[in-house]
């Protein structure tokens, strides 16, 4: 029997693994890629500060850095709204740090965790797919898929991996936004600078986010709009999204790689079982307005790892050890949560006393300094 089983070596469980690494922990990982491989295709993930130091810890960063093209410092970000007043920015110098989050290739990032968890000697079993997680009173039990002999017994199991293994006696509640978002790369006739956009209209946020030599477009839109808006040409498109965007951003050029997925809010009721934990997208998948979902999961992870290594052997997995890891998170994955909805909500209401009001809050977070670091600490480390 395991001390603790991860299940998914994505950038999630990766992050668990390497910090238990070393520790004196029977660890082992399964994860249903090949070696080597990536299950998606090469995507923009939003890093905040927060999640940069975790990395930094787990002596990831340095080398992910110097991947070219790797990662992307957004430096300011601009927030404002379509068809009202009111607009905010914070930057990274009125902050006191680097940068305020970064761009980051999932595929250079999963590449860069999996050397280090190589360089760790972490065991990790490439090609087991994860089908069910039973918990029990003095272990949980993992069910593996046809081509891995056996299951897999471990004193704490811990899911990170949202799309794969069903979880006894976790439910999960999934709220459907009747949106989908649009993403894309788009490249405008000046360079970025490392300001990123926040831009709420009537059918959702659009964001602009500075990578490499361009900006990752992720644009909300209503279902029924999001196939024309990728059927028609390049043209078009960018007069399409210019008119959404309004004056705050123009000169856009190109566009490459339109592509749509709907969107929801789909969260575990628990964040644990009988011996289990829940991290990352098995614990809640968030709308990605604000960016806050991925650094959510990282954070997820990183709490699950003190708690582990605060407790004794025969403590894992017990129902003392994850009453501590589920305080842990609660602020934190509550407030997230509640955050990345309530924006969702807030601006896009088309009331005009709702308007009135987002805008009131916008100015002034612009020019209240107390709310503004409030708000930037919040975006850059979460709330504890």
């Amino acid at each position: 029997m395991h001390d603790v089983a991860i299940i998914g070596a994505g950038p999630v469980g990766a992050t668990l693994a390497l910090a238990l690494a070393g520790c004196g922990r029977d660890v082992v990982v399964l994860d249903p890629r090949a070696r080597g491989a990536t299950l998606r295709g090469d995507r923009t993930l939003a890093l905040s500060h927060g999640s940069r130091l975790i990395l930094e810890r787990l002596e990831v960063w340095r080398e992910l850095a110097k991947v070219e093209g790797a990662v992307t410092p957004i430096l300011e970000i601009d927030v404002s709204q379509a068809r009202g007043f009111g607009v905010t920015r914070l930057t990274a110098a009125e902050q006191d740090v680097p940068a305020l989050g970064y761009t980051v290739s999932y595929v250079a990032l999963q590449r860069a965790l999996d050397e280090a968890l190589d360089a760790a000697g972490v065991a990790v079993r490439f090609g087991s797919a994860a089908r069910a997680v039973r918990g029990g009173p003095v272990a949980a039990r993992v069910e593996v898929d046809a081509d891995t002999p056996g299951a897999i017994e471990a004193r704490l199991v811990a899911v990170a991996d949202g799309a794969g293994a069903q979880v006894d006696g976790v439910g999960r509640d999934r709220q459907e936004y009747g949106q989908c978002a649009l993403v894309a790369s788009v490249w405008r006739d000046a360079p970025h600078g490392g300001i990123a956009f926040e831009r709420f209209t009537p059918t959702g946020p659009i964001a602009l986010l500075p990578e490499r030599d361009h900006y990752g477009l992720v644009w909300t839109v209503d279902p029924a709009r999001a196939a024309p808006l990728i059927a028609i040409d390049e043209r078009a498109f960018l007069a399409e999204l210019a008119r959404a965007f309004g004056a705050r951003v123009a000169g856009f050029t190109r566009v490459a790689g339109r592509k749509s997925f709907p969107l929801a809010l789909e969260r575990a009721r628990s964040l644990v079982g009988p011996r289990i934990a829940l991290i990352g997208n098995a614990a809640q998948q968030l709308h990605p307005v604000a960016g806050q979902g991925f650094n959510l999961g990282l954070r997820d992870a990183w709490a699950l790892a003190q708690s582990v290594l605060d407790a004794p052997r025969e403590e894992l997995g017990s129902p003392r050890m994850l009453s501590r890891y589920a305080a842990r998170r609660r602020v934190d994955r509550s407030a997230g949560i509640a955050f990345t909805h309530g924006l969702v909500g807030v601006f896009g209401a088309e009331l005009p006393l709702v308007g009135l009001a987002r805008g009131a809050g916008l100015a002034l977070l612009d020019i209240v300094p107390p709310a503004k670091r409030a708000f930037a600490r919040a975006m850059l480390h979460g709330l504890r």
